[in-house]
């Protein structure tokens, strides 16, 4: 009897491929036993991805961490071909010099999304990355960065993400202007770092760190914005400047279409003199999200209030209440609501969510002003952090007796 046709290996070298890359790269080399068709085809796959789960796994993480660079380094020798993509995600390769050799092997091989997720330690990026000029994706964590004197940037690079860097302001500035297709960029774990942002293409921006300040200088394209603001100690500490900080860090983003921010992100825009009514409409801005506003600050209040009645396309407004201070601030003698906010109408709002709310007069007057100026308004969620019954029932009442004028407005009370 004659053997069995041999379907998979008949198969067109396209699909062969695409089988291929869906496999794990230990899989991917295992396909060798198959025929001799299937050996080292992985050999010239363009995507390589690393982690723990290449090699055995073992108590002994010494064990682990030699079988794994044998892995890695054997898999560079017989590789033929260009490499576009290098995933590295491991804790126990730190500072191995290993990495160094790894990665000047992918400068020389048109390497394109560099992206490497190392332990704690201090992995010092190597001189030859900064000679991949074909980059287009790069994501680092926990590495030393600094780019030499001669460097000019990635002019391909489309999407940088620095995770617990160690680099100076000027260098990450330098770096960011100097991708001048740049369009995606996170910054995470940074420490009292105070930035100045130019990157004309620049859509989706992701800061999450303890910024003192931050100035969105030239990124005009700008769609999506997250931002996490920590403190270790006084809001003093924030760069105290008579330019307004909602001014200098929106006042350039008018395609904006979705913007959420974390801890103390309101209190740092509303840092600043107060000009009035914005420079700018944002009229691309369908969904807002502000965690931990302040309600008896009267400045943050503000910033809210700016931001929602200079979005006229908002569609979704969700914003969580920070805890009452222990001590609490006199109530505010303060007449935002009684000004001409009342005049202002939100034609497209449809969600809003409130959380953490304890019933202080700004966190009311702020969902009475949105329920009376929402004429297509179809839900309001309002969920309280009061323990007190009697309390929760005070405000139950006081909520339903806000008058509504969009006749489908449905409010929804919840508890934490």
């Amino acid at each position: 009897m004659g053997e069995s046709p041999d379907l998979i290996s008949d198969l067109p070298q396209s699909i062969l491929e695409n089988i291929l890359t869906r496999l794990s790269i230990r899989d991917a080399i295992r396909t060798s036993v198959l025929s001799t068709k299937w050996r080292y085809k992985w050999s010239t796959l363009t995507d390589l991805a690393f982690d723990e789960k290449c090699v055995s796994p073992s108590t002994d993480r010494a064990l682990v961490e030699t079988n794994l660079v044998r892995f890695i380094t054997g898999v560079l020798l017989l590789h033929q071909g260009p490499i576009h993509k290098f995933h590295l995600s491991t804790s126990f390769l730190q500072c191995r010099p290993d990495i160094d050799q790894w990665l000047l092997f992918l400068s020389r091989n048109g390497i394109k999304e560099l992206v490497l997720e190392l332990g704690e330690g201090e992995f010092r990026v190597p001189s030859c990355l900064f000679k991949c000029l074909k980059l287009t994706r790069l994501e680092l964590c926990h590495c030393e960065f600094d780019p030499p004197k001669s460097f000019n940037g990635f002019s391909s690079l489309k999407s940088l993400n620095l995770h617990q860097i160690l680099v100076s302001p000027e260098a990450i500035e330098s770096l960011i202007s100097g991708c001048p297709l740049l369009e995606f960029l996170s910054l995470s774990y940074f420490d009292s770092l105070v930035l100045s942002i130019s990157a004309p293409n620049l859509m989706y921006l992701y800061l999450d760190g303890e910024f003192k300040d931050i100035f969105l200088e030239n990124t005009p394209k700008l769609v999506a914005i997250s931002v996490s603001m920590y403190m270790h100690e006084d809001v003093a500490d924030f760069e105290q400047s008579s330019d307004y900080n909602l001014v200098k860090f929106l006042g350039g983003v008018p395609l904006l279409e979705k913007l959420v921010g974390y801890i103390y992100f309101t209190k740092y825009l509303s840092i600043g003199d107060d000009p009035g009514r914005l420079p700018i409409t944002y009229i691309h801005l369908k969904t807002i999200e502000l965690y931990q506003v302040s309600f008896e600050d009267a400045n943050e209040v503000l910033v809210l209030l700016r931001l929602v009645t200079h979005s006229p396309n908002l569609k979704e407004l969700k914003v969580s209440a920070s805890p009452i201070q222990l001590f609490p601030l006199e109530e505010e003698s303060f007449d935002l609501f009684e000004r001409d906010y009342f005049e202002y109408k939100l034609p497209r709002l449809e969600t809003v969510r409130m959380t953490d709310v304890s019933g202080i007069r700004n966190e009311l007057e702020f969902i009475r002003f949105l329920m009376g100026t929402s004429p297509v308004l179809e839900t309001v969620i309002v969920t309280s952090s009061l323990s007190d019954k009697d309390a929760r029932m005070e405000m139950v009442v006081e909520l339903l007796r806000f008058p509504r004028v969009s006749p489908r407005a449905q409010l929804l009370f919840l508890q934490d």
